[in-house]
């Protein structure tokens, strides 16, 4: 069975623990496991992390859009951004590489969406903004329909 969910709220970081925690119980009924449902979060916390941070720059008056669709045992997360855009996706998947070093930032959220997740594809544009696609099939999901 299909089933999604939209949400958009302002690019603010203490949105970010509402983004997380809104993911994470859209996907609960599919009984991940503790593991799956942690990486998941993780992943959704990188991802509006750097539109909050990189996409708007700290810019409260920007949106992040977050959509989710659950099919059988398949998560298909969207988390976009109308900010700045990346001007190199190439080098902006490298580990440890940031844009904003004088704010710690470490440069792997991008190596952790892909640790993370089955699927990742990284659309953006200078001055357009970014689109995340992630893809996560959950194996207890799996398990139960074999």
């Amino acid at each position: 069975m299909k089933n999604e969910m939209h949400i958009q709220f302002s690019a603010l970081s203490q949105n970010e623990s509402f983004a997380r925690v809104t993911v994470a119980a859209f996907i609960a009924q599919l009984d991940p496991t503790m593991d799956e449902l942690t990486e998941i979060k993780t992943v959704v916390s990188e991802a509006v992390t750097n539109a909050i941070i990189h996409g708007y720059e700290n810019n409260p008056n920007g949106m992040v859009y977050i959509s989710v669709t659950i099919n059988d045992n398949i998560v298909e997360m969207t988390i976009r951004d109308e900010g700045v855009g990346i001007k190199n996706i190439e080098e902006a998947r490298q580990p440890l590489f940031t844009t904003k070093p004088e704010l710690e930032r470490s440069g792997m959220g991008f190596t952790i969406m892909e640790n993370f997740m089955d699927e990742v594809d990284i659309e953006s544009q200078p001055g357009a903004g970014t689109t995340i696609r992630l893809k996560k099939h959950l194996a207890k999901s799996t398990a139960l329909c074999n």
